[in-house]
Order: C-alpha cells, then sequence, then structure tokens
C-alpha cells in the first residue's frame, strides 16, 4: 500500500485545547432517552451514512505479530440493513468481517439507528472471535467485546454526531461497563486527505481512545458522503507516529446470489414467453 499523504486544517491552539480537554474532562454520555427515533429513518449523516447496500467498503493496511512478522490486514465493512429493535429502537446492521493474510479472524455485526436530529447511535454489538492453531486450522471461537444496550448497565452511545461538529467535544461512543468504554473526541474539521482511491475534502477527524485501555488512541478520518476513508491506530501520547494505518482501498460490488440471478431470469423467461403468446 502506498503511503498515505494528508493535510490537516488545525492550528497549534487547538491541538493544545484538544489534548487538554482530554486530560481533565470526562466523556459526555448521551441520554439516548431524550432522543426521537422513527421506523424507518435511513441512516444518512454525511459522515456515516449507511444507506448503500449494494457494496462493501474494504479497507487494508500492514500489521505484525508479537514476534515482530509483518502480515496484511484487512477489514470489509457491509451493509445488511434493517438489525434487531433494542430499547424500543429499530437499528441497522453492518458486518465487519476482519482478516489477517486473508485468514477471517474475527466477525461483528454492528447495531446502529439515527435520530431525527442527524446523530447516529450505537446500540451494540455481536462478535465472534475466529481462534487458530499454528497451522491456521480452526480451533475455537469467543465473544470477548460483545455488548448490547439494555443488558445490565450497557447503555447506547453516539458513534458520529449531527454535523457541524464542535472540535474538542469528547463523548461516548461505546458504555458497556467492563466491556466497552470507547470515547471518540472531534479533533480537526474541514481537512484535504489524500489516499490512493482519491483526494476528499471537508474531512472530520475524530479521535478514538478506551477507557478499559488508555494507551489505546487512534484517529479515524470521515469523508462527507463517503463515511470512514483512513484509520491511524496505536498513536503515541501526542498523537502521533501510528503503529497501524488502515486506508479504504476498494469500494466492491456485493454479488447477487445465485438464486437471485435465477429467479430474475426465470421472471424475465416468463416475461417474454406471456408477450409472445399475446403476440
Amino acid at each position: 500500500m502506498n503511503k498515505t499523504v494528508r493535510t490537516l486544517q488545525y492550528s497549534l491552539p487547538v491541538l493544545l485545547l484538544t489534548i487538554g480537554h482530554l486530560a481533565t474532562a470526562a466523556p459526555l454520555l448521551p441520554y439516548w432517552a431524550v432522543q426521537t427515533f422513527e421506523p424507518g429513518t435511513p441512516i444518512d449523516n454525511p459522515f456515516f451514512p449507511m444507506t448503500d447496500f449494494a457494496n462493501t467498503y474494504v479497507y487494508q493496511g500492514e500489521g505484525a505479530d508479537d514476534e515482530g512478522e509483518p502480515f496484511i490486514e484487512q477489514s470489509q465493512l457491509t451493509n445488511l440493513g434493517p438489525g434487531p429493535v433494542i430499547l424500543g429502537v429499530q437499528t441497522q446492521t453492518q458486518r465487519d468481517e476482519e482478516f489477517e493474510d486473508g485468514l477471517l479472524i474475527e466477525r461483528t455485526f454492528d447495531y446502529y439507528a439515527q435520530d431525527t436530529d442527524g446523530n447516529v447511535w450505537y446500540f451494540g454489538e455481536n462478535v465472534t472471535i475466529f481462534e487458530y492453531d499454528d497451522d491456521d486450522n480452526l480451533i475455537g471461537t469467543t465473544n470477548d467485546g460483545e455488548w448490547i444496550a439494555g443488558e445490565g448497565d450497557n447503555l447506547p452511545g453516539i458513534i458520529m454526531l449531527a454535523a457541524p461538529q464542535p472540535v474538542g467535544f469528547n463523548y461516548y461512543q461505546e458504555y458497556a461497563p467492563g466491556i466497552a468504554l470507547d470515547n471518540g473526541t472531534t479533533f480537526s474539521v474541514d481537512n484535504e486527505v489524500a489516499i490512493d482511491l482519491g483526494t476528499y475534502a471537508g474531512v472530520l477527524q475524530i479521535l478514538e481512545g478506551n477507557e478499559i485501555d488508555p494507551d489505546a488512541r487512534e484517529f479515524k478520518y470521515y469523508a462527507p458522503g463517503t463515511g470512514l476513508i483512513l484509520v491511524e491506530e496505536d498513536l503515541n501520547e501526542m498523537f502521533e507516529d501510528p503503529e497501524t494505518v488502515f486506508e479504504l482501498v476498494a469500494i466492491r460490488p456485493i454479488p447477487v446470489p445465485a438464486s437471485a440471478w435465477l429467479f430474475g431470469s426465470a421472471l424475465g423467461l416468463l416475461g417474454w414467453i406471456r408477450r409472445r403468446t399475446a403476440a
């Protein structure tokens, strides 16, 4: 993968303000119950759109194992449509599959819903982690990190605020005590970011942290109309020198199942026969 080039539009005072905010203020826990959710509302937030059901978004980067051996990491995001009703809210499902050198290591079904103000809420995830032996034979699965809002003390968080976002605003994205306490901070706005697929303007930069693992820091970059385009993982304390960089490398059409193709072909043939008979 070619080196990613980006242009970030923030000043030193904004950077220092953001760092100071993270050091002194706890993330805001959004009070989801005061929001209005209407069944059938599409998730069309410009920075987190989930209206594309025809394609899979592929992200790729290079990682390393405990021995320092490099491998190719890939994540594939696919919007699947309506998900479960959680806390009375109809969610939408996104499938996230992660691979290492082509081997599936994790499959997650994430559940989101957009309120009438345009905020996208995160209601939980079903997780399957695949474990392999040294010969890449599957030996078991776990569900570490799985959580659903409404179970125990778990509550919905916000994965993406309605635009515009205030720089420095810090909020919970996931609130599942003991499992997931991820938070996001609006770090900068109106960036220009260049990746191999092209150059994107008006990009939003979010700094993500994790109270359970305070050393886990990453930047995510969202382009209006597309969504996530770039991820920089494992930043240092000054939010620099990411160990892994993922970027959007492909938008692939979802193959039509053979059964659907045969059904469509049969309908077409039936229509042709009817037209010929009527003639």
